[in-house]
């Protein structure tokens, strides 16, 4: 169980009050700040400011953590919007949230998870790439081999285009 600073005084109710939910939700989830940041889009070091009460979170960093949680999200989306009107340094900047911190050291940017809804088309884009990658090569392999303009004729006497035998019909072999 993580042991939580007391929250600065000058925290109006309304920023306190989605504060100690967020707390609260994150044990729920059993996770440390490093397991929090590796199910999220979001650092351990945002997750630090989050739930010490340094910085407004963003919208969708709470929805993230309360899908992780199991909590009612209609309950915590509405806490964040009272915290997001009292909140003494005014909105959350989402600019400024959008792109994760690296999770290793500088220069060295650890795996980023992205949300369910990108992962997803990611995982849909890297099969369709897949799947037309293989069906390209099925029928180049497929294609008749030319040989001079002409239809190379196939080992063991196959069909050409024409539907003919490539063996003659003069040819006494079987």
């Amino acid at each position: 169980m993580t042991r939580w600073q007391p929250l600065p005084p000058t925290l109006p109710r309304e920023a306190r009050q989605l504060v100690e939910h967020l707390r609260a939700l994150k044990g729920r989830t059993g996770l440390s700040l490093a397991g929090l940041a590796r199910r999220t889009a979001y650092s351990k070091s945002s997750w630090q400011r989050y739930l010490s009460g340094d910085r407004l979170l963003p919208r969708a960093a709470a929805q993230a953590l309360g899908r992780l949680a199991g909590g009612d999200q209609g309950r915590l989306l509405a806490l964040w919007e009272l915290a997001d009107q009292a909140w003494p340094q005014g909105a959350a900047d989402p600019a400024a949230e959008a792109v994760p911190e690296p999770a290793g050291p500088v220069g060295c940017p650890g795996p980023v998870e992205l949300p369910v809804g990108q992962r997803r088309w990611r995982t849909a884009a890297v099969a369709a790439s897949v799947l037309a990658a293989v069906l390209a090569a099925g029928l180049l392999w497929a294609l008749p081999r030319r040989a001079g303009g002409t239809v190379a004729a196939r080992p063991g006497g196959a069909l050409s285009r024409a539907g003919r035998s490539t063996r003659s019909s003069r040819d006494p072999c079987p």
